[in-house]
């Protein structure tokens, strides 16, 4: 699903992230352009009725649009990641109890992960969807518990970093942008970056002695 509005170039414009996440600032920092975080105001309960795909795109809209308010000038990216599994939303689990349970409710089970982009400068909007599905592999609760005391996924969706050793339990990944299940689609962010006036890969400086 896509939500588009007409994104205008503008010279030497500025950009802020709007999310608290380690993972989306490492992700943008690939990218080499400044950049300010901004932690987003946001209440993140999903809505009566709301869908997995309908709550990571309004949340990526409102962590965008809260940031975006008070700097109009700027350009926000706001982005949020919610994990389908047969129509129920699997967050965060925060601890090790929780993750072992959604790695035993995910065993040999395919996962959508959606992961909503929102890159918005005062009424100018693209707010796009990233989805990945993910097959877990049917492995026994020793593999699950080693793992999960080995590299403690407890703050992301579905208790497996697939760009760490979570990787050995996920059976196949597709998606057409490799990081969106870590976070951010870069891909699409830098079509829509592009298209807003920054240069990527950045422009070098010319050299005085040329």
């Amino acid at each position: 699903m896509k939500v588009h509005v007409a994104i205008s170039n503008s010279s030497n414009p500025k950009l802020i992230l709007a999310s608290t996440s380690v993972y989306r600032r490492e992700l943008l920092e690939r990218l080499r352009l400044p950049f300010t975080v901004i932690s987003p105001k946001v209440d993140e309960t999903p809505l009566t009725g709301e869908s997995t795909l309908e709550l990571a795109l309004r949340l990526a809209k409102a962590k965008a649009s809260a940031v975006a308010k008070e700097h109009p000038n700027a350009w926000v990216i706001g982005s949020d990641q919610v994990a389908d599994l047969c129509g129920a939303a699997i967050g965060k689990p925060g601890n090790f109890e929780r993750a072992m349970a959604q790695l035993q409710l995910m065993r040999g089970a395919t996962v959508t992960f959606h992961t909503a982009l929102c890159v918005m400068k005062g009424e100018i909007e693209t707010t796009l969807n990233v989805p990945t599905e993910v097959t877990f592999r049917k492995l026994p609760d020793e593999v699950l518990e080693s793992y999960l005391l080995t590299e403690k996924p407890y703050d992301c969706a579905g208790s497996a970093k697939s760009e760490g050793m979570g990787v050995a339990l996920l059976e196949a990944i597709k998606s057409e942008d490799p990081t969106a299940l870590i976070g951010l689609p870069l891909i699409a962010l830098t079509g829509l970056l592009r298209d807003a006036g920054f240069a990527i890969p950045p422009k070098k400086p010319i050299s005085e002695n040329t």
